[in-house]
């Protein structure tokens, strides 16, 4: 992901998530060098995701598959990538958030080997002004082939 990407992101932040991230979150993500990914061709993104590294994991912070192209394996590659580019960089655990009420997600991440850790509660905002509690999962890494 590029700044010249963020048009694109923000479309499909916008037409997702009723508390999208703003571009200035993008933006501060790239300055601060987190992993940011983009899934289509140059002229037609359809999904992206950033996650920051840690001493020794990485933490995704945002995952994005455009409504189009939903339900066809794209963010299952995503998490692929994330967890091949953990194992390749050292990273012993990939960690992440998911909205309690986002099953669809919870399905998936079980399904690649994310085990739940925890709650966070009150993480998101909601509608009405409420607020969503957060399941916390991660994913013990398997060192890459040749890797220590």
């Amino acid at each position: 992901m590029t700044v010249g990407d963020l048009d694109a992101v923000m479309a499909i932040e916008n037409a997702v998530y009723p508390f999208p991230w703003t571009r200035g979150n993008f933006i501060d993500s790239l300055a601060a060098g987190h992993l940011a990914r983009v899934a289509g061709a140059p002229d037609r993104l359809v999904g992206y995701y950033v996650a920051m590294a840690g001493v020794d994991e990485l933490h995704l912070l945002n995952i994005t598959v455009a409504p189009a192209a939903q339900r066809q394996g794209l963010a299952r590659r995503l998490v692929g990538d994330l967890i091949e580019h953990a194992a390749g960089c050292g990273a012993r655990q990939v960690w992440l958030e998911v909205r309690t009420s986002n099953a669809v997600a919870q399905i998936v991440y079980r399904e690649l080997g994310f085990v739940r850790r925890g709650v966070r509660r009150d993480y998101y905002p909601a509608p009405r002004g409420s607020r969503e509690d957060a399941l916390v999962m991660s994913l013990d890494v398997a060192p890459a082939v040749g890797g220590s």
